[in-house]
């Protein structure tokens, strides 16, 4: 695999493989050493909605905004029941479900309506079914205990209550967008883990990527020399050797 930075046909869901094992922070590292300061690192604001959470992948993105009409009065339980169907009926919906690859994370730009629950416990678990290993929005998610509960990957910046009806619009899907602060374009390199979330320049993403796992090779040999001296059982996060090991096929 070609980790050159200038590479213009590189195929991100290949490169991804380089980042399996990295932390947020060792990117984060990797890119102010090469004078990408601050670049794609997302607001803190945008959060796992669960500890533990981790993934790296290839963006799609969607970009929102907030509805210019309301949802009519329903006449039955059934209609109430069936809301986003009679709302995309209506005006129309751009979905995603044809998109998605596997390895694919989802980021949306929410338009910066008000409240509302454009993803929830059911369509994050059907976007991972599809093949999405994780899901951002700078807007809402709902549902957030069952989202815990089932361990779907979705970052957002806050938790909500409301349906998508009378509320928000997608715009577009696959073009560049802002989220959390920076820019998101199909293709870049996208990954979150209990400290945060960033977005790595498809260009950059091999050189980024050689630098960071240098990185964290060094961190976790000085790490493990830490747990022998204090002789705490080694874990995977010190397992330095098997980390080289995966790493090896791609040399």
């Amino acid at each position: 695999m070609k980790n050159s930075p200038t590479t213009s046909n590189v195929d991100p869901f290949d490169l991804r493989k380089l980042y399996k094992y990295l932390r947020v922070v060792d990117v984060c590292d990797a890119m102010d050493g090469i004078g990408y300061f601050d670049i794609g690192l997302m607001s803190p604001e945008i959060r796992p909605l669960w500890l533990g959470m981790k993934f790296w992948g290839v963006a799609l993105t969607i970009r929102c905004v907030p509805a210019n009409r309301p949802m009519w009065k329903l006449d039955s339980t059934e209609d109430i029941v069936n809301a986003h169907g009679i709302w995309f009926k209506e005006m129309g919906h751009i979905g995603i479900d044809h998109l998605i690859q596997p390895g694919h994370v989802v980021v949306m730009d929410s338009g910066g309506g008000r409240e509302v629950g454009f993803w929830g416990s059911e369509n994050s678990m059907g976007t991972v079914r599809k093949g999405a290993v994780g899901i951002i929005t700078d807007g809402y998610c709902r549902d957030t205990a069952e989202v815990a509960l089932q361990k779907t990957p979705v970052c957002a910046r806050a938790r909500g209550r409301t349906i998508i009806p009378g509320r928000i619009e997608v715009a577009e899907v696959q073009a560049k967008i802002a989220c959390g602060g920076v820019q998101v374009r199909p293709g870049d390199i996208v990954g979150c883990d209990d400290d945060g979330i960033v977005v790595v320049p498809l260009e950059v993403a091999g050189e980024v990527a050689t630098h960071a796992r240098a990185i964290l090779l060094a961190d976790m040999r000085a790490r493990r020399k830490h747990y022998e001296s204090l002789e705490k059982q080694p874990d995977s996060t010190v397992d330095f050797a098997a980390v080289e090991q995966y790493y090896a096929q791609f040399e």
